[in-house]
Protein backbone atom coordinates (compact mmCIF):
# COMPACT_ATOMS: atom_id res chain seq x y z
CA UNK A 1 0.00 0.00 0.00
CA UNK A 2 1.58 3.29 -0.76
CA UNK A 3 1.94 6.59 1.44
CA UNK A 4 -0.40 9.17 1.69
CA UNK A 5 -0.05 12.67 1.96
CA UNK A 6 -0.01 14.45 5.37
CA UNK A 7 -0.50 18.45 4.87
CA UNK A 8 0.21 20.51 7.48
CA UNK A 9 -0.33 24.42 5.64
CA UNK A 10 -0.40 26.14 2.73
CA UNK A 11 1.62 29.09 2.02
CA UNK A 12 2.99 31.05 -1.02
CA UNK A 13 5.83 29.96 -2.53
CA UNK A 14 8.89 30.03 -0.26
CA UNK A 15 12.13 31.77 -1.53
CA UNK A 16 14.20 28.58 -0.07
CA UNK A 17 13.46 25.18 1.31
CA UNK A 18 13.56 24.47 5.20
CA UNK A 19 15.80 23.27 7.17
CA UNK A 20 17.19 20.01 5.78
CA UNK A 21 17.18 18.39 9.52
CA UNK A 22 12.71 19.18 10.14
CA UNK A 23 11.49 15.96 10.92
CA UNK A 24 7.60 16.08 11.10
CA UNK A 25 4.64 13.34 11.78
CA UNK A 26 6.06 9.94 11.86
CA UNK A 27 9.50 11.61 11.69
CA UNK A 28 9.13 12.13 8.18
CA UNK A 29 11.25 15.37 6.05
CA UNK A 30 8.61 17.59 5.07
CA UNK A 31 8.38 18.56 1.09
CA UNK A 32 6.23 21.01 -1.38
CA UNK A 33 3.47 20.51 -3.42
CA UNK A 34 2.63 23.59 -5.60
CA UNK A 35 -0.31 23.74 -7.73
CA UNK A 36 -2.23 27.62 -8.80
CA UNK A 37 0.55 29.64 -7.40
CA UNK A 38 0.19 27.75 -4.21
CA UNK A 39 2.40 25.86 -1.96
CA UNK A 40 1.17 23.16 0.49
CA UNK A 41 3.69 21.56 2.72
CA UNK A 42 3.46 17.87 3.38
CA UNK A 43 4.84 14.63 4.52
CA UNK A 44 4.71 11.01 3.23
CA UNK A 45 3.54 9.14 5.49
CA UNK A 46 2.16 5.53 5.70
CA UNK A 47 -1.16 4.14 4.98
CA UNK A 48 -1.65 1.63 7.45
CA UNK A 49 -1.21 4.61 10.36
CA UNK A 50 -3.56 7.29 8.81
CA UNK A 51 -6.01 5.68 6.47
CA UNK A 52 -9.80 7.15 7.48
CA UNK A 53 -10.12 4.12 9.40
CA UNK A 54 -6.46 4.02 10.85
CA UNK A 55 -6.84 7.85 12.14
CA UNK A 56 -10.49 6.95 13.84
CA UNK A 57 -8.86 4.84 16.11
CA UNK A 58 -5.30 6.79 16.37
CA UNK A 59 -7.00 9.67 17.63
CA UNK A 60 -8.68 8.06 20.42
CA UNK A 61 -4.93 7.30 21.85
CA UNK A 62 -4.10 10.93 23.72
CA UNK A 63 -0.39 9.73 23.64
CA UNK A 64 -0.26 9.21 19.70
CA UNK A 65 -2.44 12.45 19.56
CA UNK A 66 -0.20 14.42 21.15
CA UNK A 67 2.86 13.20 19.26
CA UNK A 68 1.33 13.74 15.97
CA UNK A 69 0.08 17.24 17.09
CA UNK A 70 4.10 18.39 18.71
CA UNK A 71 5.31 17.00 14.96
CA UNK A 72 2.31 19.03 13.20
CA UNK A 73 2.89 22.68 14.95
CA UNK A 74 6.88 21.94 14.97
CA UNK A 75 6.84 21.36 10.99
CA UNK A 76 4.25 24.95 11.19
CA UNK A 77 6.48 26.74 13.39
CA UNK A 78 9.07 26.41 11.35
CA UNK A 79 7.14 27.82 8.44
CA UNK A 80 5.80 30.45 9.84
CA UNK A 81 10.01 31.65 10.63
CA UNK A 82 10.10 32.73 6.96
CA UNK A 83 6.31 33.04 5.92
CA UNK A 84 2.95 33.40 6.84
CA UNK A 85 1.39 30.05 6.27
CA UNK A 86 -2.11 29.42 6.86
CA UNK A 87 -2.31 26.02 9.04
CA UNK A 88 -4.28 22.99 8.19
CA UNK A 89 -6.30 21.00 10.69
CA UNK A 90 -4.44 18.36 12.70
CA UNK A 91 -4.55 15.27 10.42
CA UNK A 92 -5.22 16.61 7.29
CA UNK A 93 -4.64 13.64 5.14
CA UNK A 94 -4.82 12.56 1.06
CA UNK A 95 -4.38 9.70 -0.85
CA UNK A 96 -1.61 11.38 -3.51
CA UNK A 97 -0.09 14.61 -4.30
CA UNK A 98 -3.11 14.86 -7.04
CA UNK A 99 -5.44 15.01 -3.91
CA UNK A 100 -3.13 17.82 -2.56
CA UNK A 101 -3.73 19.39 -5.89
CA UNK A 102 -6.83 19.53 -6.16
CA UNK A 103 -7.61 20.72 -2.83
CA UNK A 104 -5.27 23.23 -3.81
CA UNK A 105 -7.25 24.10 -6.84
CA UNK A 106 -10.87 24.07 -5.33
CA UNK A 107 -9.95 26.02 -2.24
CA UNK A 108 -7.45 28.73 -4.50
CA UNK A 109 -9.95 32.26 -3.82
CA UNK A 110 -10.16 31.07 -0.31
CA UNK A 111 -6.76 30.56 0.55
CA UNK A 112 -5.34 33.22 -1.62
CA UNK A 113 -7.99 35.21 0.52
CA UNK A 114 -6.55 34.42 3.70
CA UNK A 115 -3.14 35.31 2.82
CA UNK A 116 -3.48 37.97 1.70
CA UNK A 117 -4.75 39.02 5.51
CA UNK A 118 -2.21 37.72 7.10
CA UNK A 119 0.55 38.42 5.04
CA UNK A 120 3.27 39.53 7.48
CA UNK A 121 1.19 38.83 10.46
CA UNK A 122 1.82 36.33 13.33
CA UNK A 123 -0.67 35.47 15.93
CA UNK A 124 0.06 36.52 19.95
CA UNK A 125 -2.23 34.68 22.68
CA UNK A 126 -2.61 37.02 25.78
CA UNK A 127 -4.61 35.14 29.25
CA UNK A 128 -5.47 36.93 32.18
CA UNK A 129 -5.63 34.50 35.48
CA UNK A 130 -6.96 35.17 38.62
CA UNK A 131 -4.63 33.19 41.18
CA UNK A 132 -6.82 31.72 43.86
CA UNK A 133 -5.11 31.70 47.05
CA UNK A 134 -5.23 28.60 49.91
CA UNK A 135 -7.35 30.14 52.41
CA UNK A 136 -7.86 28.56 55.82
CA UNK A 137 -10.96 26.70 55.36
CA UNK A 138 -14.17 28.57 57.53
CA UNK A 139 -14.66 26.91 61.09
CA UNK A 140 -18.04 25.24 61.41
CA UNK A 141 -19.39 26.66 64.54
CA UNK A 142 -19.24 23.91 67.62
CA UNK A 143 -22.09 23.80 69.93
CA UNK A 144 -20.86 24.50 73.25
CA UNK A 145 -18.96 22.44 76.07
CA UNK A 146 -21.94 23.63 78.79
CA UNK A 147 -24.69 21.62 76.38
CA UNK A 148 -22.98 18.67 77.79
CA UNK A 149 -22.60 19.96 81.14
CA UNK A 150 -25.10 18.54 84.38
CA UNK A 151 -27.50 21.85 84.99
CA UNK A 152 -29.37 23.77 83.42
CA UNK A 153 -27.24 27.18 83.54
CA UNK A 154 -24.74 25.08 81.81
CA UNK A 155 -26.75 24.39 79.39
CA UNK A 156 -28.24 27.87 78.78
CA UNK A 157 -24.67 28.82 78.68
CA UNK A 158 -23.48 26.14 75.94
CA UNK A 159 -26.80 27.64 73.51
CA UNK A 160 -25.90 31.02 73.87
CA UNK A 161 -22.22 30.15 73.15
CA UNK A 162 -23.01 28.19 69.85
CA UNK A 163 -25.76 31.29 68.72
CA UNK A 164 -22.55 33.52 68.65
CA UNK A 165 -20.62 31.39 67.27
CA UNK A 166 -22.88 30.85 64.46
CA UNK A 167 -23.67 34.33 63.53
CA UNK A 168 -20.01 34.87 63.45
CA UNK A 169 -19.42 32.02 61.32
CA UNK A 170 -22.05 33.12 58.79
CA UNK A 171 -20.76 36.84 58.92
CA UNK A 172 -17.16 35.39 57.98
CA UNK A 173 -19.04 33.62 55.13
CA UNK A 174 -20.96 36.17 53.53
CA UNK A 175 -17.42 38.55 54.13
CA UNK A 176 -15.73 35.83 51.74
CA UNK A 177 -17.96 35.51 49.26
CA UNK A 178 -18.10 39.70 49.31
CA UNK A 179 -14.16 39.43 48.81
CA UNK A 180 -14.58 36.75 46.24
CA UNK A 181 -16.70 38.53 44.05
CA UNK A 182 -14.64 41.56 44.38
CA UNK A 183 -11.70 40.17 43.09
CA UNK A 184 -13.81 38.61 40.14
CA UNK A 185 -15.20 41.93 39.27
CA UNK A 186 -11.93 43.80 39.70
CA UNK A 187 -10.46 40.22 37.46
CA UNK A 188 -13.05 41.42 34.67
CA UNK A 189 -12.35 45.05 34.43
CA UNK A 190 -8.97 44.48 34.14
CA UNK A 191 -9.17 41.70 31.56
CA UNK A 192 -11.76 44.17 29.44
CA UNK A 193 -9.46 46.80 29.75
CA UNK A 194 -6.45 45.15 28.94
CA UNK A 195 -7.92 43.50 26.08
CA UNK A 196 -8.87 47.00 24.51
CA UNK A 197 -5.79 48.43 24.64
CA UNK A 198 -4.18 45.46 23.01
CA UNK A 199 -7.26 45.66 19.79
CA UNK A 200 -5.65 49.16 19.30
CA UNK A 201 -2.35 47.09 18.41
CA UNK A 202 -3.63 44.50 15.96
CA UNK A 203 -5.54 43.84 12.79
CA UNK A 204 -7.91 41.73 13.92
CA UNK A 205 -8.67 39.78 16.96
CA UNK A 206 -10.29 36.25 18.54
CA UNK A 207 -11.92 35.81 22.00
CA UNK A 208 -11.56 32.06 22.90
CA UNK A 209 -13.73 30.44 25.47
CA UNK A 210 -11.83 30.47 29.23
CA UNK A 211 -9.76 27.29 29.44
CA UNK A 212 -10.70 24.86 32.06
CA UNK A 213 -7.90 24.76 34.93
CA UNK A 214 -9.00 20.82 34.79
CA UNK A 215 -7.99 20.16 31.17
CA UNK A 216 -4.70 23.01 31.55
CA UNK A 217 -3.67 22.31 34.64
CA UNK A 218 -2.78 26.41 34.54
CA UNK A 219 -3.14 27.70 38.10
CA UNK A 220 -5.57 30.17 38.96
CA UNK A 221 -8.94 30.64 37.04
CA UNK A 222 -8.92 32.20 33.47
CA UNK A 223 -10.49 35.26 32.97
CA UNK A 224 -9.19 36.15 29.42
CA UNK A 225 -8.05 33.92 26.67
CA UNK A 226 -7.88 35.97 23.73
CA UNK A 227 -5.72 35.66 20.23
CA UNK A 228 -4.64 39.05 18.52
CA UNK A 229 -3.21 39.15 14.60
CA UNK A 230 -0.20 41.67 14.28
CA UNK A 231 2.15 42.97 12.00
CA UNK A 232 5.59 41.64 12.30
CA UNK A 233 6.85 44.91 12.67
CA UNK A 234 4.90 45.67 15.29
CA UNK A 235 5.30 42.73 17.41
CA UNK A 236 7.49 44.15 20.08
CA UNK A 237 5.69 47.18 20.93
CA UNK A 238 2.55 45.01 21.12
CA UNK A 239 5.01 42.29 23.17
CA UNK A 240 5.85 45.86 25.52
CA UNK A 241 2.07 46.70 25.95
CA UNK A 242 1.51 43.56 27.56
CA UNK A 243 5.12 43.67 29.77
CA UNK A 244 4.01 47.09 30.93
CA UNK A 245 0.56 45.83 32.65
CA UNK A 246 1.71 42.03 33.97
CA UNK A 247 2.14 43.41 37.36
CA UNK A 248 -0.21 45.92 37.53
CA UNK A 249 -3.51 44.41 39.31
CA UNK A 250 -1.56 42.34 42.50
CA UNK A 251 -3.85 38.86 42.64
CA UNK A 252 -3.73 38.90 38.88
CA UNK A 253 -1.40 36.71 36.55
CA UNK A 254 -0.71 37.85 32.64
CA UNK A 255 0.72 35.75 30.24
CA UNK A 256 1.89 36.12 27.04
CA UNK A 257 2.84 33.44 24.49
CA UNK A 258 3.89 33.54 20.53
CA UNK A 259 4.30 34.54 18.36
CA UNK A 260 2.86 31.87 16.55
CA UNK A 261 1.34 31.18 12.80
CA UNK A 262 -2.17 32.54 12.57
CA UNK A 263 -4.24 29.40 13.60
CA UNK A 264 -7.24 31.20 15.05
CA UNK A 265 -7.18 33.46 11.83
CA UNK A 266 -7.01 31.00 9.11
CA UNK A 267 -9.83 29.86 7.68
CA UNK A 268 -8.91 26.28 6.65
CA UNK A 269 -9.83 24.37 3.71
CA UNK A 270 -12.90 22.24 3.91
CA UNK A 271 -11.90 18.45 3.66
CA UNK A 272 -13.00 16.87 0.27
CA UNK A 273 -15.41 13.88 0.98
CA UNK A 274 -14.23 12.15 -2.49
CA UNK A 275 -12.01 9.16 -2.03
CA UNK A 276 -9.00 11.28 -2.74
CA UNK A 277 -9.04 12.02 0.79
CA UNK A 278 -9.35 9.74 3.75
CA UNK A 279 -10.45 12.34 6.28
CA UNK A 280 -9.51 12.34 10.19
CA UNK A 281 -12.66 14.28 10.86
CA UNK A 282 -12.70 17.50 13.23
CA UNK A 283 -9.94 17.35 15.59
CA UNK A 284 -9.14 19.48 18.62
Amino acid sequence: MSDLRYVYAVCSPLGAPLGADLAGVGGAAPRTVHHAGLTAMVSDVPADQFSESALRRHLENLDWLAETARAHDTVIAALAKVTSPVPLRLATVFRDDSGVRAMLETEADRLRASLTRIHERVEWGVKVYVEEEQAEPTAAPRGGSGAADHGGRSRLSGSSLATGSGRDYLRRRRAERAGRDEVWRRAETFAQRLHDQLSLHADETRLHAPQSPELTRAAGRNVLNAAYLVHRSASDAFAEQVDARKDEQPGLRVELTGPWAAYSFSRQPEERSDTTQPSAGDTP
